[in-house]
C-alpha cells in the first residue's frame, strides 16, 4: 500500500503548470488561486478513488471567456479555463467559484478520460467540490422528484434551472455524495466507462434497512418491549418529526392560505381556505412548513427540541425546513431514537397527541380497513421517496395511554402497512400483562434536599411542556421537579441519598407534588417516622404496574418463589389500586405504612403470572406480613412505651391484632383504672418490633417483649403461604375469607 508521504509527492508532482496571458488579472494571484485549488481538488479525488492516475497532467491555459452564455462566470474544454472578470485586477468570490468549477472538469479530463462524455458525472462532481452546492441549498425548496424531472428535460445540465436541480439531488446525501465516490474509484480502477452516471444512482436514498425495524416502548419505564430489526439503525425519517417542529415553536402557529400550484401543498383534498398546524400535522403538509419558514417565524433546528433529537442519535442539525421535515433525507434517525423522542413529547405535549390522534380519522391513515383499530392512538405517518417519488422506507409512529410504537418498512408507504401496528401493539398487551400506569409516593423518609438522581441516557426536565437537559452525573433531584416531570431517555434513573450511597435504579418518570399537611388523630401515639410515613412524599413516580409489583414483591421477600409468590404479587398490584385508605387522593406510598418500594428490579415470571390474573374480588386495602412462628423477643426503654400508651398502664394483653391495657386515672381525689386499646401496628411500627407482640413485661427501666413471626399478623401470612404448598387462589381466600 503507498504510504501517505509517497501519496503526498504524487500529488504535488501531478500538479499542472498553469499558463495565463495577460487578460484575467493579477495573474500572479490567479495562478496561486489555481495552484491552490487544484491540490485541493486532487486531495479529494485521492481520498474518495483510492489514488492518483499515472500519467501527468496537461498544462492548463488561464483565459478571459469570449461568448459566454451570461448566466455563466465559466467554461473550459481539456487544457483551458475560459472565466468572466467583472473587474479588472479584481479575483472576487464569483471568480473563485467559477475557476474551482471548471478545474473539477479539468482534474476528471485528466484522471478520468473514459467519464469525458458524461455530463452529469462532470457536473455532479464539479458542483459537489467547488463549494458552489451552499449557494444553491439557498434557493426556494425543490422535491426531489421535480429536480429529477428537470434534469430528465435537460441531461446537458447548462441550464441555471438544471444546475440548481443537480445541487437539489447532491443534498440529498450528508457529506459527498455516494455514487460519486463508486464512480471515481471506477476511474482509478481504469474500468469501462460503460453507463453514464444517471439521476436514480445519484439520488438514491441510502436506506440502510435491509429488513423491517419496529419497536415498542414503555411509556411509563421506557424499557423496551419488543423490537424486531435493527432498531438502532439511523435512517432517513421522512415527516416523522413535523410535531416536533410545531413544539419547538416559542410562538402560535400561523393560519396559512394553500397554493394549489405548489405540489408541496397536495395534502389530501377539500384543504380548508385556511390551514392550520393541527391540519398540517394529521395531512402531513409539507407546503405548509416551507411556507411557515417562507414567513420567517419557524423554529430553526426544532428549537429547545433539537437538544433532545440529538440526544436520541439525530445525525445532524437541519440546516432549513426542508432538512427538518425529512423532504430531503439529509439527516437520519433510528427506530430506537425516533421513539425515546416521542416518548418525551408524548409527555410534555398531550395536546399535539391529541391532534395526531386524529390521523386515522381525517389523516394519513383515514379510510383504510385498518383505520377503526387506531382508535385513541395518536398515529403520525413518514416516507421517503427516491428521484422517481418511488417510497424507499416508510414508518408510522403510533402513541396510545401506555405504549410508543415505531414501524419502518422499506419500500412501502405506510398506508400499505397500517393494519401491522394496532397488531404489534395488541401482541405487546398479549405477551405481558400490567403494562398500565402505577403510581407511588417514593423516597417518604429521605429528606428532599439530600436526593440526587443521575440519567445514564440522557435526562430531560419538562416545564410547560420545554425540555430542558439533566446535567450528567448525579445532581440534585428536586430542583428539576418542582414545575414538572424529569424523564430519562433510554435507561432507569439511578438515585442516590445518604442512606443509601450505591444508589437504586428507578425506571419511570419523577415528578414533584408536595404533600398536604398531615395531623395525626388526637391522642393516638405516633413516632416521628410513622409522622413522616403518614404525610407522605414531595415525589411521585411513575412507572408499569407490572414494575412496581415487581418492586415491592422484592423489597417484602427477594426470595419468595412460586405460587406464594403469586399471591402476594396479586395482594401488591391489587393495593396499588385501592390505596385511599393510606393516603386519601394520593397514590400509595412505598414505605411499610404502605408497601415497602425500593426502586426498580428484575421483574420474575410470578409477577407476570399475577398480572395477568383476573382483578381479586375485594373492594379494599389488603393488609399482609411476613409472618411465620419464629420466636424473638425484644426490649425497648419504659419511658418510650409510656409515651405511646400512657404512665400507669397495667395488664397489658395482645389480641385480635390490637394491645389492650389498663390506664390508672385520677379525678377530684378517686383513683380508677380505665379500659382501653389501639391497633396493636401502631405500637408495632413506632416501636420498630418484628411483630404485633403476644406478651409484655413492664420492669422498673425497660419492658420486653416476646412474640413470633414478622409483621402486624394481618391478612396474607407470607411465610405461612410458603409452606401451604396451596395454589395463589386458595391462599389468598384462606388469607382474605370473611
Amino acid at each position: 500500500m503507498m504510504g501517505w508521504a509517497a501519496v503526498t509527492v504524487a500529488m504535488l508532482a501531478a500538479t499542472p503548470v498553469f499558463l495565463t496571458r495577460g487578460d484575467v488579472t493579477p495573474e500572479a494571484e490567479l495562478r496561486a488561486e489555481a495552484e491552490s485549488t487544484w491540490k485541493a481538488l486532487e486531495a479529494r479525488y485521492v481520498a474518495e478513488a483510492g489514488g492518483t492516475p499515472g500519467r501527468a497532467p496537461m498544462n492548463i491555459s488561464l483565459r478571459r471567456g469570449e461568448g459566454m452564455l451570461p448566466s455563466r462566470n465559466g467554461q473550459g474544454r481539456p487544457g483551458v479555463v475560459e472565466l468572466r472578470q467583472g473587474t479588472p485586477g479584481v479575483l472576487d468570490e464569483r471568480l473563485r467559484v467559477a475557476l474551482r468549477h471548471e478545474l473539477a472538469h479539468q482534474l476528471l479530463w485528466w484522471a478520468c478520460p473514459a467519464s469525458a462524455e458524461d455530463r452529469l458525472f462532470h457536473e455532479a462532481f464539479a458542483l459537489a467540490v467547488s463549494g458552489e452546492l451552499a449557494e444553491w441549498r439557498e434557493s426556494p425548496y425543490q422535491s426531489l422528484a421535480s429536480a429529477s424531472a428537470e434534469l430528465a428535460r435537460n441531461p446537458d445540465v447548462d441550464t441555471p434551472r438544471a444546475r440548481r436541480a443537480l445541487a437539489r439531488v447532491l443534498n440529498e446525501d450528508p457529506g459527498f455524495p455516494k455514487a460519486l465516490t463508486r464512480r471515481l474509484r471506477q476511474c482509478q480502477d481504469e474500468a469501462r466507462w460503460a453507463v453514464p452516471l444517471s439521476v436514480d444512482e445519484l439520488a438514491g436514498v441510502a436506506v440502510q434497512a435491509a429488513a423491517p425495524a419496529t419497536v415498542v416502548l414503555s411509556r411509563h419505564s421506557g424499557e423496551v418491549l419488543f423490537s424486531e430489526g435493527d432498531i438502532r439503525t439511523a435512517m432517513p425519517f421522512g415527516s416523522t418529526l413535523k410535531p416536533f417542529v410545531v413544539a419547538g415553536s416559542a410562538a402560535a402557529p400561523p393560519m396559512l392560505t394553500p397554493r394549489a400550484e405548489v405540489p408541496e401543498w397536495v395534502c389530501g383534498e377539500r384543504l380548508p381556505g385556511k390551514v392550520d398546524a393541527k391540519t398540517a400535522l394529521v395531512r402531513s403538509c409539507n407546503g405548509y412548513f416551507l411556507d411557515w419558514e417562507g414567513q420567517g417565524s419557524a423554529p430553526r433546528a426544532f428549537g429547545p427540541w433539537g437538544a433532545v433529537l440529538t440526544a436520541v442519535g439525530l445525525s445532524g442539525e437541519p440546516l432549513d425546513m426542508a432538512d427538518a421535515i425529512g423532504l430531503r433525507s439529509t439527516l437520519r434517525l433510528s427506530p430506537w431514537g425516533l421513539a425515546q423522542a416521542y416518548r418525551l413529547l408524548a409527555e410534555a405535549r398531550p395536546d399535539l397527541m391529541e391532534v395526531l390522534a386524529g390521523s386515522a380519522a381525517r389523516g394519513t391513515l383515514s379510510e383504510l380497513p385498518a383505520s377503526k383499530a387506531y382508535a385513541g392512538v395518536a398515529a403520525k405517518t413518514g416516507t421517503v421517496r427516491d428521484a422517481e417519488s418511488r417510497p424507499r422506507l416508510g414508518w408510522i409512529v403510533a402513541v396510545d395511554e401506555d405504549l410508543v410504537a415505531v414501524v419502518a418498512r422499506p419500500g412501502k408507504m405506510p398506508r400499505a402497512f397500517a393494519d401491522e401496528v394496532p397488531e404489534v401493539l395488541a401482541k405487546v398487551r398479549e405477551k405481558r400483562s400490567g403494562l398500565e400506569a402505577a403510581r407511588v409516593q417514593v423516597l417518604g423518609l429521605v429528606r428532599p434536599e439530600v436526593i440526587e438522581a443521575r440519567c445514564q441516557g440522557a435526562g430531560f426536565s419538562l416545564e410547560q411542556g420545554t425540555p430542558r437537559a439533566i446535567p450528567e452525573g448525579f445532581t440534585k433531584l428536586e430542583p428539576f421537579v418542582e414545575k414538572g416531570v424529569a424523564v430519562c431517555l433510554g435507561s432507569p434513573w439511578r438515585v442516590r441519598f445518604p442512606d443509601a450511597p450505591a444508589g437504586r435504579d428507578y425506571a419511570g418518570i419523577f415528578t414533584g407534588s408536595p404533600p398536604p399537611p398531615y395531623k395525626p388523630p388526637a391522642g393516638v401515639p405516633i413516632s416521628p417516622n410513622a409522622l413522616q410515613a403518614r404525610r407522605g412524599s414531595d415525589f411521585l413516580f411513575r412507572t408499569t404496574r407490572l414494575q412496581y409489583t415487581a418492586g415491592v414483591v422484592a423489597a417484602e421477600d427477594a426470595s419468595l418463589k412460586g405460587e406464594a409468590r403469586v399471591a402476594l404479587a396479586r395482594v401488591v398490584a391489587h393495593n396499588e389500586r385501592h390505596a385511599q385508605s393510606r393516603h386519601p387522593g394520593r397514590p400509595v406510598c412505598d414505605t411499610t405504612h404502605c408497601q415497602t418500594f425500593l426502586g426498580t428490579v428484575r421483574v420474575q415470571p410470578e409477577e407476570e403470572r399475577a398480572l395477568a390474573a383476573p382483578p381479586l374480588r375485594w373492594r379494599e386495602w389488603l393488609p399482609f406480613s411476613q409472618g411465620g412462628q419464629a420466636p424473638w423477643s425484644e426490649t425497648r426503654p419504659r419511658g418510650q412505651v409510656e409515651s405511646l400508651l400512657g404512665q400507669g398502664v397495667t395488664g397489658v394483653r395482645f389480641a385480635d391484632g390490637r394491645v389492650h391495657y389498663l390506664r390508672t386515672k385520677r379525678e377530684g381525689g378517686a383513683v380508677f383504672d380505665v379500659a382501653e386499646s389501639q391497633p396493636c401496628e401502631l405500637l408495632r411500627s413506632a416501636l420498630k418490633l418484628p411483630a404485633c407482640p403476644r406478651t409484655a413485661h413492664f420492669g422498673d427501666r425497660e419492658v420486653s417483649f416476646e412474640g413470633r413471626g414478622q409483621g402486624h399478623g394481618e391478612g396474607l401470612d407470607v411465610e405461612a403461604a410458603k409452606a401451604s404448598g396451596l395454589e395463589a387462589e386458595r391462599i389468598l381466600e384462606r388469607a382474605y375469607a370473611r
